[in-house]
């Protein structure tokens, strides 16, 4: 049983969940140009050139998906907490910058990392979300009240002026070889000009945490991560298919001890393959998304598809739509719990996205023995 004392800790993506924070949709903005979103957006998204709040509609819609999956998480015996709106439609600003509005809060994984007893901010990579983390902070003070063991911290927030991001990438016309050349090169939008992160961009596996380096977390921020977590060993990833890389869970998701499914189109490089095959990990390529492009709006992949919320080694909750993966998963011996979920998408991801654990079962295991 969990003794009440303790709150918070997670030490993988798959022990069994017992209390998660899921996002809301309220007063989400579709972001203003700025330089990071600028080289986020897919040339030819149905976005560019739209900015400000979202339509009533939309967010009735996800909210409703939204809280239509707390109560499939709560019918299972996992509490939920939910995070506390902003009034995103304002403009915020520092003295190195200003944009026009926020974002939301639906994804809450991009923001909060959860590495055993502590929760900690991301530093965010784009201006519009420089403030996300306090739609978390009641939440994150009152487990901090009741828990006398955990442990809050924030990653120092960077000034985001122009010198972190690369002038090459703020052109609409770079397409899509010119991007794949550059991600095969490690050329990024994000400089090394401070440590960047989002929270999205980081995997837990026990001992080690495996980080993708793309556009939204430098080498700067997975060194920071390093310091930080000194009792952990920090493995850079990156994945040359991929020329929008951002946030590592629709690319690599790890489902149980010793499988993890992978993006066919964004396959991890031979040599960094080594660390799985070396202990014993099988690697799969992922069955193919359902549909052949985003919801309107959402300039998220088609590879949501991947983007699953395993509650336990036998569990797994996949989009309801996404039937390919779901049988994937049943194949390989989950039970599969569908969630609809697609229209919340455009929101900021799928089930994996609008969720940051806060509880699961079990213990600091070292599944890399072998390094």
């Amino acid at each position: 049983m969990k003794d009440k004392k303790v709150i918070v800790n997670s030490w993988n993506e798959w022990d069994p969940l017992k209390h998660v924070i899921v996002g809301r949709a309220d007063g989400c903005c579709i972001p203003a140009p700025e330089p990071a979103l600028d080289a986020k957006v897919p040339e030819d998204s149905d976005m560019k050139g739209k900015h400000g709040p979202r339509t009533k509609d939309t967010v009735d819609k996800a909210n409703q998906l939204l809280n239509d999956f707390v109560s499939i998480l709560e019918k299972r015996g996992i509490k939920v907490d939910r995070p506390e709106p902003l009034n995103f439609n304002q403009e915020i600003s520092t003295p190195d910058w200003k944009v026009e509005s926020m974002f939301g809060c639906m994804p809450a994984r991009d923001v909060i990392l959860t590495v055993g007893n502590e929760m900690l901010e991301a530093t965010m990579s784009y201006r519009c979300r420089w403030f996300e983390y306090l739609n978390y902070r009641p939440l994150i003070n009152k487990y901090y009240e009741q828990d006398p063991n955990m442990k809050h911290e924030s990653a120092p927030k960077p000034r985001l002026t122009d010198l972190d991001y690369r002038k090459d990438y703020l052109s609409d016309k770079i397409g899509i070889q010119k991007r794949l050349e550059w991600t095969e090169k490690k050329f990024f939008v994000t400089t090394e000009e401070e440590p960047l992160f989002d929270a999205a961009d980081i995997l837990r596996f026990g001992k080690d945490l495996v980080v993708q380096h793309g556009f939204t977390t430098n080498l700067k921020g997975i060194d920071w991560l390093s310091r930080h977590y000194k009792n952990h060993r920090v493995h850079a990833v990156n994945f040359p298919g991929d020329p929008y890389p951002i946030h590592i869970d629709a690319t690599f998701t790890p489902i149980k001890p010793g499988l993890i499914i992978n993006n066919p189109h964004r396959r991890l490089p031979k040599e960094q393959k080594k660390l799985f095959e070396d202990n014993g990990w099988k690697i799969v390529d992922a069955a193919q998304p359902a549909h052949n492009a985003p919801p309107p709006l959402c300039y998220s992949s088609v590879w949501l598809s991947m983007n699953v919320l395993v509650l336990d080694p036998k569990t797994v909750c996949v989009e309801k739509s996404e039937v390919y993966q779901a049988e994937q998963l049943d194949k390989l011996g989950m039970e599969v719990i569908p969630v609809e979920l697609r229209d919340a998408y455009a929101f900021g991801g799928g089930l994996h996205c609008c969720t940051a654990d806060v509880y699961r079962e079990g213990k600091l295991e070292d599944y890399f023995p072998k390094q």
